[in-house]
């Protein structure tokens, strides 16, 4: 999955004004559809009319909600007690921009929210529109639909009828996951904040499953967590191959060659990776049109610095309490500590 608008909605409680006038108004607009639509997760199960398929999602939502602030520490609040069918299969639309010889994304800076890695669209003409503006200028560009996204606890964010797409156990994490950015989150920094979530929503779901009596469901998890780590691995240092090639020395027609040819080979080695594992990388749509460094960048904001937060988990005995405090004093100290922390 691509990076999601997590961030977009904290623009809604600011004047709409410049330049980026026309996207604050259609995230504006978007996130009033969202929260217009909402209703109480009990309610919409008590309703006779509710499918019996939508009922039994719901309480699992409920229970994977109750579980996020009794097990994980996690915001008791209002967020994810609500449900919204929304009628469409995405949330929002992300677009990921990087210059053709650089693997460090384009960010976009607002007000709250501070600058991040990639730019959500309500709609996806819109996002679409938006990244071919960005290829004709030249920018590598990465375009993905996702199923959620956190106003960081602004609004009651409500579970959205895109997000029952996914199985049980993808569901409670996204919830762990979209939670844990209430509980950290550093303007300007996506990397560390979404690190961050996916360490909550990894350690979260291991609990979740344990708790829950699914030993089987828990190891076929831990499988796929671990085919996840190796092809993040393989993103990252492809990501690291290129960064050397883009301070060589070399005229860009020659560069342009040896970094098509260097993501083919992750293409190859992706494909490999899917038949020894089973499993799907879940890049395969970019083999044909081709891996480029907007992919590459969204996969590090991500996973980069997961091994760094998993060794201050350690450091805290996996006591949740301590990690999350913590890893507040990382956020609240240097930016030098937290690309210390990535680093590593």
């Amino acid at each position: 999955m691509l990076l999601d608008a997590r961030l977009l909605a904290c623009l809604l409680v600011l004047p709409l004004s410049g330049c980026g006038t026309l996207y604050f108004a259609q995230a504006a607009a978007g996130q009033w559809q969202v929260m217009a639509a909402r209703r109480p997760i009990a309610a919409v199960e008590a309703d006779p009319a509710t499918p019996p398929a939508l009922r039994a999602r719901l309480e699992t939502v409920a229970a994977a909600r109750d579980f996020a602030s009794r097990e994980l520490a996690l915001p008791d609040n209002a967020s994810y007690r609500q449900y919204a069918a929304i009628d469409r299969e995405y949330a929002v639309w992300n677009v990921v921009a990087a210059p053709e010889f650089s693997v460090a994304p384009r960010e976009w800076c607002f007000p709250v929210a501070g600058c991040v890695a990639y730019r959500g669209y309500f709609s996806e003409r819109r996002a679409r529109d938006y990244s071919l503006t960005l290829e004709s200028r030249g920018y590598d560009v990465a375009l993905g639909g996702v199923a959620a996204y956190s106003t960081l606890g602004r609004f009651a964010d409500p579970v959205l009828s895109s997000m029952l797409a996914y199985g049980d156990v993808q569901l409670a994490a996204l919830i762990f996951h979209e939670l844990a950015h209430q509980v950290v989150y550093v303007p300007g920094d996506s990397a560390f904040n979404e690190a961050f979530a996916v360490t909550v929503e990894q350690e979260g779901l291991t609990r979740w499953l344990a708790a829950r009596g699914r030993p089987e469901a828990l190891a076929e998890w831990r499988r796929r967590r671990a085919a996840q780590a190796e092809v993040a691995a393989l993103m990252a240092a492809t990501r690291a191959r290129l960064r050397r090639l883009y301070a060589e020395p070399i005229a860009p027609a020659v560069m342009r060659v040896d970094k098509r040819a260097i993501l083919r080979g992750l293409a190859d080695e992706l494909r490999a990776h899917e038949r020894r594992t089973g499993l799907a990388s879940g890049y395969a749509r970019w083999f044909d049109t081709g891996l480029n460094n907007a992919v590459l960048a969204s996969v590090a904001t991500y996973y980069g610095c997961v091994p760094g937060f998993e060794r201050v988990l350690r450091a805290s005995d996996g006591d949740l309490p301590r990690f999350y405090a913590a890893v507040k004093g990382l956020a609240a100290g240097p930016a030098a500590e937290r690309a210390a922390l990535c680093a590593r």
